[in-house]
């Protein structure tokens, strides 16, 4: 890994206070994404984390059968009623989402809470295929949320859709990172982390540029199989450490080494590949960055 010699903190941690996180992402019964991800990995942490659930779904979309319940209809109430207690938010992060019009409820949230770190994870693609899900209108307007985010976390086939270009596979040069990361930054994205890139030399690359952050590069081992959730691991852990104080070259290593840790793991479980990553017996390094 290569830090940046200059990379500044998003958020400032106080020892005896306990951050509030709206996470705003979809709640899966079987098989660990979304909420069963970003709840446990940033409640380790230290964070209190407020759900937002944009669907209901009992698996993760590789199983056959799946079945989703839209959430949209009910969230302006659920939000409004949190204003109504006085909630108070430290930070938004949002994830899948179920439709166009939660990409609107994400900015009304936004203008609620002005001071809080906005934390975009894209899910909308991956391998340059787009999710069963999705349609095209909330595939346009969750690009729309690059504008703003103060962390983008998109993996290539992600920020492709969100600047309209051709995906060009995994195993990209280090000009085409710099162009994609340079024109996510144009588009609005304060920070961007671009993700699971391949240059054919047996390793996985993931970049951080941005406002607070030096041109930065991590790399681990390419492992040989793939498991679903690994993005949610990487976005979790990566805002954990952002929330414990870590700059975002460091967070971005962290989450790198969390998720590839984890899919270690996971391999020796039953089934590893359909049920996801196996992150919990890690839960104690999240913790740890508190030290």
């Amino acid at each position: 890994m290569t830090h940046a010699p200059q990379a500044t903190a998003l958020y400032e941690r106080h020892e005896a206070y306990i951050p509030r996180v709206a996470a705003i992402h979809d709640l899966c019964g079987y098989g660990k994404c979304s909420l069963g991800v970003a709840i446990p990995v940033l409640s380790a942490a230290g964070c209190d984390v407020c759900p937002v659930p944009t669907g209901l779904f009992s698996s993760h979309t590789a199983f056959p059968g799946w079945y989703m319940h839209d959430t949209t209809d009910i969230l302006s109430d659920y939000l409004a009623a949190w204003q109504g207690i006085g909630v108070e938010l430290d930070a938004v992060y949002s994830g899948f989402l179920g439709a166009p019009e939660q990409v609107d409820i994400i900015k009304q949230v936004w203008d609620t809470y002005p001071d809080a770190l906005r934390v975009v994870d894209p899910v909308m693609a991956d391998h340059g295929k787009v999710y069963p899900t999705y349609t095209t209108e909330l595939v346009a307007a969750m690009g729309t949320l690059a504008d703003g985010a103060d962390i983008l976390t998109p993996n290539l086939t992600e920020a492709a859709i969100i600047l309209g270009r051709e995906w060009e596979g995994a195993d990209v040069d280090g000009e085409t990172v710099r162009s994609i990361m340079g024109a996510l930054r144009e588009r609005g994205a304060k920070n961007v982390v671009l993700k699971g890139i391949e240059h054919g030399d047996g390793l996985i690359h993931n970049y951080v540029w941005g406002d607070s952050v030096d041109f930065t590069e991590t790399t681990n081992a390419k492992l040989p199989y793939m498991l679903h959730g690994t993005g949610d691991v990487f976005a979790s852990t990566l805002l954990a450490a952002v929330m414990a104080g870590r700059d975002l070259a460091c967070a971005t290593a962290f989450a790198a080494d969390f998720t590839a840790d984890a899919m270690v793991v996971s391999a020796k479980q039953p089934d590893f590949e359909a049920r996801g990553v196996s992150f919990e017996p890690l839960l104690g390094k999240v913790t740890a960055l508190l030290g």
